[in-house]
């Protein structure tokens, strides 16, 4: 595709408010891409062609810009228009090289200068439902809302979290003539009442007596999600995550994933990290997903089948963790095998016939073999006892980068 475009970033004021550059970018325009209310903004002598985004945007981009291709071109878009804008988009469709980026003042940084709000400060959420991910006594968060709904849904979040009393602030057509604010504590905005169509949602976290923050380290409390039993617990999942390692952008695939807790977990590490969770039993599928929603990571992916088969077409993972199924034929080799160069791989055996397959694996691939034991005390009639929980192995390899050379016929070890 020949197209290249230049993004024209425009706020709430309009054409009054484009600087130099950007209104030359407009003027000198063959072909204006734009939503409705962006192309509006443009006065009506100017000539170029003005053509509405396609619906849906990202499937349809492709055909218009085919069609322009060759003509000058000029998208306008919401504020910073790689603040979850259509700069990002257009970028993943053509590629850096062919888009220019000409921005205006973001929402995000309108709202921080509203509310006084430093940028350090303040952590900036896509998708108000992963506000439970987020949510902290003291934290500040700014919600891009999806629509009119989305601060009554994060309301009744905040309320069931236990952070009812926390300050939400409607900040509604940010840098227009129009512009307003509106601020009421959680548990006071209305159920089903309805938002500014524009807006930018800001909330204050205050937690009340019921609120149980939990936090970012591995190792959420066992209650934290709903199970039938089929669950790696807290200490041994704490023990698997440390060693899983999860980073910024990485794929983790869950595999006999049984309460999804390995992967929400994963997930929860860092905004952009994913995970998929392959799980055999139907019933236990639905609720890891409801266990992901619950716990901030909405998006994590289910796929409801049996490993090793299950894990065709799927994208290669960053690490994997085997809770379940380990003595399926050709499991722990196929996950070797699909992982990264420097993924990590984490397999939990609780039965001697998968034992045997992890110290197996363990001579052919490398890695270390940890054998797990947990007590917790426990009432003992009267007294106090230690109730040992089942004993684990834990088998964590690292996939080398390179091959190591082969020394046989020199002698030489490493």
């Amino acid at each position: 595709m020949n197209a290249r475009v230049v993004v024209v970033g425009i706020g709430g004021d309009g054409w009054a408010g484009l600087d130099e550059a950007r209104r030359r970018a407009v003027l000198g325009a063959e072909v204006l891409l734009g939503g409705e209310r962006h192309l509006a903004m443009v006065p009506g002598d100017v000539t170029a062609e003005r053509v509405p985004w396609p619906r849906p945007l990202r499937d349809g981009l492709p055909a218009v810009l085919e069609q322009w291709a060759g003509r000058s071109i000029v998208a306008l878009a919401s504020g910073d228009p790689l603040v979850a804008g259509v700069g990002t988009t257009l970028i993943g469709v053509l590629g850096a090289d062919a888009v220019e980026v000409l921005p205006a003042v973001s929402s995000v940084a309108l709202a921080r200068a509203r509310m006084r709000w430093p940028a350090e400060s303040v952590a900036v959420l896509r998708d108000h439902r992963t506000l439970l991910r987020e949510l902290a006594p003291g934290r500040r968060l700014l919600v891009l809302s999806a629509d009119r709904h989305t601060p009554s849904e994060a309301a009744a979040t905040l309320v069931g979290a236990g952070f009812g009393g926390s300050a939400l602030t409607v900040l509604s057509d940010l840098g227009s003539p129009s512009e307003a604010r509106e601020t009421c504590a959680a548990h006071d905005w209305a159920p089903g009442r309805q938002a500014p169509a524009l807006h930018v949602l800001a909330v204050d976290c205050l937690a009340d007596a019921t609120a149980r923050p939990l936090g970012l380290a591995p190792g959420l409390p066992d209650d934290a999600f709903e199970n039938d039993g089929q669950l790696t617990r807290r200490d041994l999942r704490a023990s698997a995550l440390s060693r899983l390692a999860p980073s910024a952008g990485e794929l983790l695939w869950d595999v006999g994933a049984g309460a999804g807790s390995v992967g929400i977990e994963w997930m929860r590490a860092h905004p952009s990290c994913r995970a998929v969770a392959v799980e055999a039993d139907p019933g236990r599928a639905a609720r890891i997903e409801r266990n992901a929603a619950a716990l901030g990571v909405p998006a994590l992916e289910v796929v409801h089948g049996r490993a090793p088969q299950a894990l065709d077409g799927l994208p290669r993972p960053d690490a994997v963790f085997i809770g379940g199924g380990g003595t399926a034929p050709g499991l722990l080799r196929q996950c070797w095998e699909a992982l990264r160069p420097g993924g990590r791989l984490v397999a939990h055996a609780v039965t001697l016939e998968t034992e045997r397959l992890v110290v197996d694996a363990r001579a052919e691939f490398g890695g270390e073999l940890t054998r797990i034991q947990v007590e917790h005390a426990d009432s003992i009639g009267r007294f106090t006892g230690w109730a040992p929980a089942r004993a684990v192995v834990q088998w964590a390899a690292v996939k080398p980068f390179v091959a190591a050379a082969d020394t046989s016929e020199t002698g030489e070890s490493s």
